[in-house]
């Protein structure tokens, strides 16, 4: 390779790599707006949160029980070919026969057998069988209710994130507030100290007030960005990617509604609730094929091939008939298996009963938070007026000279609280509407 070739060969190797650092910078990801019903579809999509994935394999999973719980009711067809060769004592057998001049030798053999055949058996009538492949089925209707419920609670999950990243923001946003203001009376004591009527205090005040409304701001900017990773981290995205929240933290007018409205929807609603009803039927029916193992059953059994010392002499032979299995004696197994099911299933009874009762608290709690929220609204929504009709006479008190700037500090303390307050109050009536929703069993209608 001469010169011209490896000078060449340099060129293109600056410029595979200035173009390999341009398409890393052009792949930087772009920013994914979201609204709330977006960030749920697409935790809800196949690829989503890896809870319905789980869910999804339970189906699987339940089906294939299923299957197998059918194969106990179905023919078991085989077939068989094979040839021996034999020697046998006959003695040994217990065969011995002589007279005199002859007797049975001992040995026999080697001879061939040759032995072609089709066998079957067949559970004819299985009571525990028949009930078992019934619960199996249920099963099946339980792990498909279960993953409903497990989709309401990722919905409930992704909107509580999504609130809290909208709180996040908020409080971003009013430390911003904070700093715009605590820039603005720094510069305010900065021209008072110019112009003689103020002092080296209270410039040093103003700027230790700037350098705590940024220290909050660092913290709000973190805050931030772990709720933005919390809620990634639930749609089962790259916790690298970019998101901007398209919805607001505000206040949406929630109508009154009865305890006792609130549980009847809930009881027709809640998918939970559903599912508890279906595993309550699963293990019913399993309790129920407990008991018929005590029942007798039918088989039929049958077969059909040829045999004989070699493939061209064989003949056809056949086998067929029933039997009765009637239990007796186990050693106490189908007791144990019935004491086991019966259990089972009042441990089930015992949670259903729990479920409902937790359900009425959650509705009765639900309805007074959201109560309580829209009223600790008002009243941070009345406190935020107050505190900016404060902190502007302050300021105005402080430009005309007549106060100092600590009466103007403590104004943007109580503004700090009072913005801190109606987000917080905000946050709050969200997220007691939304475990409202999740209560009543109807999350999956306001976030659609």
């Amino acid at each position: 390779m001469n010169h011209r070739s490896l000078w060449y060969l340099f060129v293109a190797l600056i410029l595979l790599a200035g173009g390999v650092r341009a398409q890393s910078g052009a792949a930087r990801p772009p920013v994914l707006r979201l609204g709330l019903k977006d960030a749920v579809a697409i935790a809800l999509a196949p690829e989503g949160n890896a809870r319905l994935q789980i869910a999804e394999e339970l189906i699987r999973l339940a089906r294939a029980r299923s299957e197998e719980s059918r194969a106990a009711l179905l023919p078991n067809v085989s077939a068989y070919v094979g040839e021996q060769n034999l020697t046998r004592n006959l003695e040994a057998m217990g065969i011995k026969f002589s007279l005199p001049g002859f007797s049975l030798p001992s040995l026999v053999g080697p001879f061939n057998v040759f032995d072609a055949r089709a066998s079957m058996a067949l559970p004819a009538l299985n009571f525990g069988s028949i009930r078992r492949f019934q619960a199996a089925r249920a099963g099946i209707s339980q792990a498909e209710a279960e993953k409903e419920s497990a989709r309401d609670e990722v919905r409930a999950a992704v909107a509580r994130a999504y609130m809290a990243g909208l709180r996040a923001r908020g409080m971003l946003e009013a430390t911003q507030a904070d700093v715009a203001l605590a820039e603005a009376v720094l510069k305010l004591a900065q021209d008072q100290k110019a112009i003689g009527t103020g002092t080296g205090i209270e410039v040093t005040r103003a700027g230790v007030q700037l350098a705590n409304q940024k220290q909050r701001r660092l913290v709000a900017q973190n805050e931030l960005a772990a709720a933005h990773m919390q809620l990634l981290r639930l749609l089962n995205l790259n916790l690298n990617a970019r998101i901007e929240l398209a919805d607001e933290l505000a206040y949406v007018p929630e109508p009154a509604a009865a305890a006792e409205q609130a549980l009847k929807t809930a009881l027709e609603m809640r998918t939970d609730w559903k599912a508890a009803q279906k595993r309550l039927e699963t293990v019913r029916l399993q309790q129920s094929a407990a008991r018929m193992d005590r029942l007798p059953s039918v088989n039929l059994f049958a077969d059909y091939g040829s045999t004989g010392t070699g493939i061209s002499r064989s003949i056809p032979t056949r086998t067929y008939g029933f039997n009765i299995q009637v239990p007796v004696f186990d050693g106490g197994r189908l007791d144990a298996r019935r004491a086991q099911a019966s259990a089972q299933y009042r441990q089930e009874l015992i949670q259903s009963a729990d479920l409902r009762a937790r359900i009425d608290l959650e509705i009765r709690l639900a309805l007074d938070s959201i109560q309580s929220a829209a009223e600790q609204l008002k009243t941070a929504e009345e406190g935020l007026i107050l505190a900016q009709d404060v902190v502007a006479q302050a300021e105005r008190r402080y430009s005309a000279g007549v106060s100092f700037g600590l009466e103007v500090t403590d104004a943007q303390t109580r503004l700090e609280r009072a913005r801190e307050n109606r987000i917080a109050a905000l946050f709050g009536y969200n997220i007691a509407r939304i475990n409202l929703y999740v209560a009543m069993g109807t999350i999956s209608q306001v976030t659609q």
